[in-house]
């Protein structure tokens, strides 16, 4: 287990001084991903996220990025095709920046949710990249939403998790527990920071 002050120290850098404290913690659990009645706050940003217009962000420090994070990725089985590796990496980027997360924190959720497989799909239904539940596309209303598009998958995750991150006030562990719905638990969030860390941690 990560000690709160070590985790503190060693994460902050990459917050983009949102001055995050990583907390132990200390609610009950509760299941976030796979509750079947999701707060109306979430299902707004969600109805919002899904209706908004692509951006990319500038485009020079987007090409600088892509060229890094696609020798890391390369790794991957399913990774191997430049184009889909690209292709992933441009849009990770797009739907991360568009939700105000870190893109290098996106690709470690995915890494540790799916390993990068498109098609991945739990035994409890979560499907795609970021391995969301379907009951989300009856709460917003948009059965015909595919999750296993990879844009599609990319604009839910993004979304569920930076909601999550706002309602615990930018404590980044919390907000990892409950985008797995393990809220009272650690194990989750330090594996999404060692990837994080380890694999797709920047400093330019």
């Amino acid at each position: 287990m990560i000690p709160c002050q070590y985790a503190c120290r060693k994460y902050r850098s990459r917050l983009l001084g949102c001055g995050i404290a990583l907390l132990m913690l200390l609610a009950l659990p509760s299941a976030a991903m796979t509750s079947a009645d999701p707060d109306p706050e979430l299902r707004s940003a969600l109805m919002e996220a899904v209706n908004a217009s692509d951006s990319f962000g500038d485009q020079f420090d987007a090409q600088v990025w892509l060229m890094d994070m696609s020798g890391r990725l390369k790794r991957y089985r399913n990774m191997r095709d430049d184009k889909i590796r690209l292709d992933l990496l441009r849009m990770v980027h797009q739907e991360a920046t568009r939700a105000g997360l870190q893109p290098e924190l996106v690709l470690s959720v995915i890494q540790v949710e799916s390993a990068f497989d498109r098609f991945a799909l739990s035994y409890v239904g979560a499907q795609g990249y970021m391995q969301v539940m379907p009951f989300w596309k009856n709460e917003l209303g948009r059965t015909e939403d595919n999750l296993m598009d990879t844009r599609t998958n990319l604009r839910y995750g993004c979304t569920i998790l930076k909601h999550y991150l706002d309602r615990e006030k930018g404590n980044l562990i919390r907000a990892l527990a409950r985008y797995n719905g393990s809220l009272g638990k650690t194990k989750y969030p330090e594996k999404v920071l060692m990837a994080w860390d380890k694999y797709w941690f920047v400093n330019y």
